[in-house]
């Protein structure tokens, strides 16, 4: 019986052993070696955890490494944040591409090689810049690493669903969330020091030995890319011992359904905007901030400067079960928000501990992500998720091009003080968007900002209505209408962000008997 669960907790009722042909029994595989037994997949996740820990590893080396990279590739703080800007500028269009590339183009085991090998390829050229003093290749390496990193998140997501369901994806997201954290958190804080190992090294520092530091930390994208191929095998392997199907993350992008999207939608995509624009672009820039001011070590500035990204492993799946149990999603909204308004408030006009406002903004961040990307779900038909997700990456990444390259020139021209009130800037305008949107989804009886056991009552009505109209829906849309596909596209975003798939959107989902997360 209990093996029989494990085999349903999987892909569903496979049999993986095959009769001989022979007539003999077949002999008998080791647990770590049969892909329905719990072993394998154990085996499996952790592969699937280290495949994105290259990519969020070497995503912030520029903010470990800020002083270093200013000072050796004689930089000014414009230039520097170009190398952000760099990274979301292919984002802006690959988050409309990205799914589609990995269902009809590549499938998800080529694709996430691939993509593998765009990140493992991009960080090699930047750390290429460095060695030859020249920024532009740098440039070039950000560019081609943006290419790889987001929709190498999307391909893990993918495999995610396609070896785990229900709410088993609840741990499986969480695990992945934490390790992505860990890979910033190491990054972070080990960086400093192994660029000053390698200037004993080599006796001197430069763009030499900024080179070689870049290149060291390539290793962990060669890292991940092993664990693409290894995880590809794996997946053929259990397609041909289970017959099971390739992953695919069910997105369907149509840009003819942006002129159907509400204001509400609309106000979500503002406040989306704003906040992180407050939030990512100041990491980048942190490690200065925290020795100018508070007049830290490097050590102790790219200590403080991580822990948001800390904070948010452990904090974000209790969050989450937080506003899941309560609802309430514009009020969580707008008490994050505000959380985030007064941490750099105190950052910007006190000489508060900063561990203290750094604390806050990794809590709020937790929150927002937990409360504000689940509500684009309500908003619009399953069929239009992708396109709304989509979008919504779309113009995040657009406002964080423009944003790094906004903050890094009023670095260079105004200081630290003029850039913490523009950070506020921006979050005042989230907050304004945050009431707005409260006051439009009250004034039009929106359920956005309803309590959970109310929004439990209308999820009941809607699964009734959803199958008296399925058969239609089917004849209509074919084989795209897949409201599964929410794991895919949610956790796209999600994982990266900070938020975790709440355990009753994931149970109504998977009441709707749809197959994509039993492949």
């Amino acid at each position: 019986m209990a093996e029989t669960e494990d085999r349903e907790n999987l892909l569903g009722e496979y049999e993986p052993l095959h009769p001989r042909a022979d007539g003999d029994a077949p002999k008998p595989m080791s647990a770590i070696c049969d892909p329905s037994k719990l072993a394998h997949r154990v085996l499996v996740l952790v592969f699937m955890c280290f495949l994105g820990f290259g990519s969020y590893f070497c995503y912030d080396n520029p903010a470990a490494l800020q002083i270093q990279v200013q000072q050796d590739m004689n930089l000014n703080t414009s230039k520097f944040m170009l190398l952000y800007a760099w990274y979301s500028w292919p984002n802006v269009v690959l988050c409309f591409l990205g799914g589609f590339l990995l269902d009809r183009v590549f499938g998800i085991r080529l694709g996430t090689v691939i993509f593998s090998l765009f990140v493992c390829a991009g960080q090699v050229i930047f750390a290429a810049g460095a060695l030859f003093n020249a920024f532009w290749l740098m440039e070039v390496g950000r560019f081609v690493f943006g290419i790889g990193g987001e929709s190498l998140a999307v391909a893990q997501n993918t495999y995610a669903v396609s070896w785990f369901k229900g709410k088993e994806l609840n741990l499986v997201f969480g695990l992945q969330l934490s390790m992505a954290r860990l890979g910033s958190t190491v990054n972070m804080n080990i960086m400093g020091w192994v660029y000053g190992r390698v200037q004993s090294t080599l006796g001197s520092a430069g763009h030499t030995t900024l080179g070689a530091t870049l290149m060291i930390a390539a290793v962990t994208c060669l890292f991940s890319l092993v664990c693409a191929l290894i995880l590809g095998f794996l997946d053929k392997r259990a397609e041909k011992i289970l017959n099971k199907e390739q992953g695919k993350t069910g997105e369907v992008i149509k840009l003819s359904d942006v002129k159907e999207f509400s204001m509400s939608l609309w106000l979500i995509f503002i406040i989306c905007v704003a906040y992180y624009a407050a939030i990512f672009p100041f990491i980048g820039l942190g490690q200065v901030f925290f020795i100018e001011k508070f007049n830290f070590s490097p050590a102790e500035a790219r200590a403080v400067n991580s822990i948001v990204y800390i904070i948010s492993a452990p904090a974000s799946p209790i969050l989450g079960f937080l506003v899941d149990r309560t609802g309430k999603n514009v009020v969580w909204v707008m008490c994050a928000v505000f959380a985030t308004l007064a941490a750099h408030m105190m950052l910007a006009f006190t000489f508060w501990n900063p561990w203290i406002a750094m604390c806050l903004l990794g809590v709020s961040y937790s929150l927002l992500a937990c409360a504000l990307w689940p509500m684009v779900a309500f908003l619009v038909p399953e069929h239009q998720l992708g396109t709304a997700y989509g979008f919504m990456q779309s113009i995040q990444n657009l406002g964080l091009a423009l944003i790094a390259m906004a903050a890094g020139a009023i670095l260079d021209h105004r200081g630290y003080l003029f850039l913490e009130v523009f950070f506020c800037a921006c979050i005042c305008m989230a907050l304004i968007a945050v009431v707005l949107l409260y006051l439009v989804d009250f004034l039009r009886g929106g359920d956005l900002n309803l309590s959970a056991s109310a929004r439990a009552r209308l999820r009941g009505s809607s699964t009734s209505d959803y199958e008296r109209k399925r058969p239609l829906l089917q004849g209509q849309e074919g084989e795209q209408l897949q409201p599964i596909s929410v794991f895919g596209l949610r956790n796209r975003y999600l994982c990266r962000l900070g938020a975790q798939l709440p355990g009753h959107f994931s149970s109504h989902r998977s009441s709707l008997g749809h197959r994509s997360v039993l492949k």
